[in-house]
């Protein structure tokens, strides 16, 4: 999108929802869909290219709700335009400053409906398979809202992307708490996507750190209550069996790749690399530098190959166009593991250069 000069306002596009030129046009087809007429409550994203989707909401004098940046501060916020707002107004109200400031926050007990789920992506295939920008928060808010009772499986959602974001996605990316899409709405076209794969459930506990729960207060809220509903809510790397000090067990080799020098328990168990609860006199976590990725290496690729290798860290976070990341592990012990683990690890034909963080800062 970029190279091709798709992108539009913020820039660069990488690590966010990407605006593309002709959003706007795109999000014009969204008042014609049935389900928008028939909705009265509809959830839209904050992202950039689905402004005009919710200036749509607005204007057609449904209610407009709005996840909160990252979830910090509760679920949603609903959108309250001053009385006889003009289009002008209304248009303002719809931006991510106009969010800020025409809104009232929704609490849990507020028994929202939502009628229509408009969510942004990065990708999309017309099987209604979705990518979004990595950090998982459009489906942690789906799952939420089927916490809540806001969404049901029958609720539809929706996408606003340009035409060169539909593609073909494999289906061994998906994973069963990733949320699918029945509209994908392009600036040329209208696609009814008919899928049929299953919606989340509910929060996957499983999935959620303990480092997500302290940033996420509203998901303490929902932990709480789903605990005294008797349901399984253990978070990830919770009694979770570590390895005795000093036994070795078998850790998936990728071809090419040599085995590492000094294995030891951190790096063994996936959930155990990914999610010791961190609490008072816990260790201070540590970064791990990967750098030489490929020009064309996605970071799918680098979470794939940290799976199979049983050294998925508790972040990552991805700097594509400088051929870097980092990985954020619980501890230095665990992070000078994972370099262990990781050394010799290759994607496509070029061998990564893995070092701890604090090394490579003062090579």
């Amino acid at each position: 999108m970029e190279s091709q000069n798709l992108a539009d306002f913020p820039r660069p596009v990488h690590h966010r929802i990407p605006n593309f030129k002709g959003a706007s046009h795109a999000a014009e087809q969204l008042p014609r869909l049935q389900a928008f007429k028939t909705a009265r409550t509809i959830k839209v994203n904050p992202d950039a290219p689905q402004k005009n989707a919710r200036f749509f909401v607005l204007e057609s004098n449904k209610t407009l709700l709005v996840p909160t940046p990252r979830l910090r501060t509760g679920l949603f916020n609903k959108i309250t335009p001053p009385p006889g707002a003009t289009k002008d107004i209304l248009r303002k109200c719809a931006t991510s400053q106009g969010v800020r400031n025409y809104s009232v926050p929704i609490g849990l007990d507020s028994r929202v409906l939502v009628d229509l789920v408009v969510v942004g992506s990065v990708a999309v295939s017309e099987k209604g398979w979705r990518i979004g920008k990595g950090e998982g928060y459009a489906d942690l808010e789906y799952a939420m809202m089927v916490s809540i009772g806001a969404v049901s499986k029958e609720t539809p959602v929706v996408t606003i992307v340009h035409d060169c974001q539909v593609m073909d996605i494999p289906e061994e990316l998906l994973e069963e708490h990733d949320i699918a899409v029945d509209y994908i709405l392009t600036p040329t076209r209208v696609i009814t996507t008919g899928c049929e794969r299953p919606q989340p459930m509910g929060i996957t506990w499983s999935k959620i750190s303990r480092e997500m729960m302290e940033k996420i207060p509203v998901l303490r809220s929902l932990r709480a209550r789903e605990q005294q509903a008797g349901k399984d809510v253990t978070l990830q790397g919770e009694h979770q069996h570590l390895p005795e000090p000093g036994r070795q067990q078998a850790v998936p080799l990728s071809a090419g790749r040599r085995p590492p020098d000094t294995p030891g328990p951190e790096a063994n168990s996936m959930e155990a690399a990914r999610g010791s609860p961190a609490g008072e006199g816990a260790p201070l976590a540590a970064d791990v530098y990967v750098g030489n990725l490929p020009r064309d290496a996605r970071v799918s690729d680098l979470k794939r190959a940290l799976r199979e290798l049983g050294s998925v860290p508790l972040r990552l976070t991805w700097q594509g166009p400088q051929r870097r990341a980092f990985l954020r592990y619980p501890d230095s012990a665990a992070a000078q593991q994972a370099v262990s683990c990781l050394q010799g690890l290759r994607l496509g034909t070029d061998t990564l250069r893995v070092a701890l963080a604090r090394q490579q800062r003062d090579k």
